[in-house]
């Protein structure tokens, strides 16, 4: 699989706010997370959100709520049982590649992206933009995840699939955010 620019979509899933301090290493996923938005955001790539039972863990980081076009509220950790497919599908109904960054990793982000997949999705995974509050979670959850065949990718292995080539007209603008990580 390939990620293409034109049928996919980023997902970032629960950059809570009460729950990102207990995230190990979590400002560094949120940055992670903050990298993969502006790249989608110069390339036109739809960004959705998604916020777990928000009452309780609160709103997603400020700065992630700004990249989404849509914040989905869930109580289900698979986002795809509490209606993220069809938010997809609304979005842009030729999107069949979702790229998912987020936490907990072995919670809501696994069971979204195993859901996405059940349900026809080709899905990918930004580990370097994911978290879990135990080191081991996060560890195991990206070994299931492989094991399904949900593709594990460097944040700037994506970001060079959804160019294609240095002919793109957003490769400058680009490799200007690149440098500037």
């Amino acid at each position: 699989m390939m990620i293409n620019q034109d049928t996919s979509a980023l997902i970032l899933i629960d950059y809570q706010t009460r729950l990102m301090p207990s995230i190990h290493e979590g400002q560094e996923a949120i940055a992670s997370a903050l990298f993969l938005a502006q790249v989608a955001q110069a390339l036109a790539i739809p960004i959705l959100g998604t916020e777990q039972n928000p009452d309780g863990l609160g709103p997603n980081d400020e700065r992630i709520k700004a990249f989404c076009d849509q914040t989905l509220v869930k109580h289900s950790f698979n986002g795809a049982a509490d209606g993220l497919a069809d938010a997809i599908q609304k979005t842009n109904p030729a999107i069949t590649q979702v790229v998912l960054a987020g936490c907990e990793a072995h919670v809501c982000l696994m069971q979204t992206a195993l859901g996405l997949q059940i349900l026809g999705y080709e899905v990918a995974v930004v580990p370097e933009a994911c978290g879990s509050r135990m080191p081991q979670d996060k560890i195991l959850a990206i070994g299931r995840m492989s094991q399904q065949k949900i593709a594990m990718l460097s944040a700037e292995m994506l970001v060079f699939e959804w160019l294609k080539t240095s002919e793109h007209p957003q490769f400058k603008n680009v490799l200007k955010l690149i440098k500037n990580r």
